[in-house]
């Protein structure tokens, strides 16, 4: 337990061995699951809880915050595990706790919580509880980075605790921005948690920090990672996630293509198809990727980034092979639905490698272009013209 201000107590969760959070984020520097205490002069709330892995020391770090007194709310800026895992015993050790939340959020506590009868106050976007002399308002910010996120303002003491967004996987023991003993490790895992999170929805971030604009913030205190504070980290938190939310003005259109090649087949026909994009978009850009050359991450961000795309794959073992899934596996699914995409490759005994990264396509809704481009074994002169042609009638399809 840390005290932020004479109201205001952080009792997070230091997770300094974790490497791998929700199965597919690194965790090099370990993180936290953080949880707030503002007490009222009639009522005090706590802010979130934390992962249920730690429900025992959770439980006494709490307990040291609320000093013997019993908390009235426990508002639930977001439902996934890490925030709520524990609730149900929360509720044991409190059964006049009122759970406040936004609607979105409170289907998912029931099915978390598993129960029908949960003591809920639902908030709606603009609404304010009073703690006495201290006062809570919200409003919800869906999509930052799930359906149910809200912000939750302590306007007296200028606190925003915005869950996940400004935060990251990085622990810090001493909590706040002004201990960080290694800034470029922060800096690094601060970027990569936007992106992982937050990148998929620019608009969304947008418009969560448009509802930030009139209030007053001296203190971020996010569900992640050190407490951001005026004068050290806060100013460049927020204008970090102007910049790097902000529209990208493109006058050329991004037609990545990716490819596997055991034989350089498969690239002969991506850099056919390549000449035919250029026929109709002389200054796309269409670069040939080899994934068993690239890094995945920069890979994937590639994918997200684009206009349109296509993939290029052999048939090893009557599949694709690994790189092209490793690929789709980073696809953000959310938006990539209605993207034009496109599939070839170059086979030797059966060839269901282009078959089987089309039907994944299918269940992405991508905006699959015709049928797979399929060449055995060494693509001819007529075969390489065909393929030209492919890449051609792909571009015209989406120009």
């Amino acid at each position: 337990m840390k005290r932020l201000s004479e109201r205001v107590f952080s009792t997070g969760i230091l997770n300094p061995n974790l490497r791998v959070f929700d199965v597919i984020m690194r965790t090099e520097f370990g993180t936290s699951y953080n949880s707030y205490v503002v007490r009222g002069s009639e009522a005090t709330a706590v802010i979130d809880s934390a992962h249920p892995r730690f429900a025992a020391l959770y439980a006494e770090e709490l307990e040291a915050a609320l000093g013997g007194a019993a908390p009235a709310y426990l508002i639930v800026n977001h439902t996934e595990p890490d925030h709520s895992g524990c609730i149900a015993q929360m509720l044991e050790r409190w059964p006049a706790l009122t759970i406040v939340t936004n609607s979105v959020a409170a289907k998912n506590l029931r099915n978390i919580v598993n129960r029908d009868d949960l003591p809920l106050h639902i908030v709606q976007d603009g609404a304010s509880l009073s703690l006495g002399d201290r006062t809570l308002l919200f409003r919800l910010a869906p999509f930052l980075h799930w359906p149910d996120t809200m912000f939750t303002y302590l306007p007296e003491e200028q606190t925003l605790f915005p869950c996940d967004v400004f935060g990251c996987h990085y622990c810090e023991p001493g909590v706040l921005d002004t201990h960080i003993a290694y800034p470029a490790d922060y800096e690094t895992s601060l970027r990569y948690y936007y992106d992982c999170i937050f990148g998929p929805f620019p608009g969304f971030v947008q418009k969560g920090l448009a509802k930030l604009a009139d209030w007053e913030i001296q203190r971020i205190c996010p569900s992640h990672g050190p407490v951001l504070t005026k004068g050290c980290r806060l100013e460049a938190a927020l204008s970090a996630y102007a910049a790097w939310s902000a529209p990208e003005p493109r006058n050329a259109k991004r037609i990545p293509l990716f490819y596997c090649t055991a034989y350089g087949n498969t690239r002969r026909l991506a850099q056919a198809i390549r000449n035919g994009i250029l026929s109709i978009f002389p200054d796309a850009d269409a670069p040939l990727l080899d994934l068993s050359d690239e890094d995945p991450d920069a890979m994937g961000q590639r994918l997200n980034e684009s206009d349109a795309f296509l993939l290029g794959t052999p048939t090893i073992n009557r599949d694709a092979p690994p790189p092209l899934w490793n690929l789709l596996a980073r696809a953000d699914a959310v938006n990539l639905a209605k993207r034009p995409a496109a599939v070839f490759g170059s086979f030797g005994w059966s060839g269901e490698g282009p078959g089987h990264i089309a039907l994944r396509l299918q269940m992405l809704k991508c905006a699959a272009f015709a049928e797979p481009h399929r060449v055995c074994l060494v693509p001819s002169a007529a075969d390489l013209e065909a393929a030209r042609d492919f890449g051609a009638a792909f571009a015209a399809a989406i120009k």
